[in-house]
């Protein structure tokens, strides 16, 4: 049985059973295990469970909320890394994909981690903003009056360099259906994307994701591929903003309604295509439309990125081990 995520379960473990939370960003679903003693251990065999849609939970990944230091003593590299960059990291986003693989971090799965740690009473953001570790580095997350969440996503890169500006592409898709592969760009937020432009919103509708797309030259640890359409710009209290429509299939998941750091990779990548690697004369903020909702990318001085949207805890309870 589960209760409303307003009325949370004790997040305290209990023999046999482990309280979860379920949450989205713009539909991009994950389960939450608050761990604040850092002693859980899930193994991939629990996380495919977990986010089996059918035999258990359901979600694009599982999020373990864990204290930076514990992980740290236990020997988590990313967690010391963390210590080291920002001490007031206090707490650690252990996230995984729904196959069970590692990930470094998720853009969506960082906001819903923060309005978790809300609902769990392990963090205050009215007080101020909340810096939390990932494998990708701290990150650190505001809340708008909005009640949106935005996150310095910390710096991005184009792996390819300049030749891949000049070009325009430095890898090449292949989407089930096509007859040949297509030119993209490979953007770098601390985990791998690589982004294609479509000509038309039709063509985005019509294309079949269920299988992955073949990618050449693959990264080593994979990549999560972005089909993109610019739609222009339009007017906004600060000046010009960018807009675009993607879709997007995850390494570890398939197709998700939403990735945060992919709309982040495809706005830099289309601002990119725009005015080069400095992105002279496009725009800085680019709304970005997935199937699931809408979020804002604004590129930041010192060449960091920030994401802002919604995270929706939907209900809260516990599972059998």
């Amino acid at each position: 049985m589960t209760q409303p995520a307003t009325s949370p379960v004790p997040s305290a473990p209990t023999p046999g059973t482990l309280a979860f939370t379920k949450g989205h960003g713009t539909r991009n679903d994950f389960v939450l295990i608050a761990d604040p003693e850092g002693v859980l251990e899930l193994g991939a065999d629990d996380v495919r469970r977990l986010a089996d849609r059918r035999g258990g939970i359901g979600g694009d990944g599982v999020i373990r909320l864990a204290p930076t230091a514990a992980l740290a003593r236990a020997g988590e590299q990313a967690a010391q890394d963390a210590l080291a960059e920002d001490p007031t990291a206090e707490w650690f986003m252990d996230y995984r994909n729904a196959d069970g693989s590692i990930a470094e971090m998720c853009g969506n799965g960082v906001r819903v981690f923060a309005a978790f740690a809300e609902q769990e009473g392990l963090a205050d953001l009215s007080a101020g903003p909340l810096s939390l570790g990932t494998r990708a580095g701290v990150k650190h997350v505001t809340k708008e009056p909005s009640g949106w969440y935005a996150v310095d996503m910390g710096p991005w890169s184009l792996p390819g360099g300049e030749a891949a500006v000049s070009d325009g592409y430095d890898a090449a898709v292949a989407v089930h259906g096509w007859t040949a592969p297509r030119p993209a760009l490979s953007v770098d937020l601390g985990n791998p994307h690589t982004v294609v432009a479509l000509a038309s919103l039709d063509e985005l509708e019509s294309l079949e994701l269920h299988r992955a797309p073949e990618v050449a030259p693959l990264p080593p640890h994979g990549t999560n591929v972005e089909l993109v359409v610019p739609l222009g710009e339009e007017d906004g209290p600060d000046g010009l903003v960018g807009r675009l429509r993607m879709r997007v299939h995850e390494r570890g998941v398939g197709e998700t309604p939403s990735c945060g750091t992919g709309a982040c990779a495809a706005a830099l990548a289309v601002r990119t295509w725009q005015g080069g690697a400095s992105g002279a004369g496009a725009p800085d903020t680019w709304i970005v439309e997935v199937p699931g909702g809408e979020v804002r990318v604004r590129v930041l001085p010192g060449g960091t990125v920030e994401l802002a949207g919604p995270a929706e805890l939907v209900y809260s309870g516990r599972v059998a081990r």
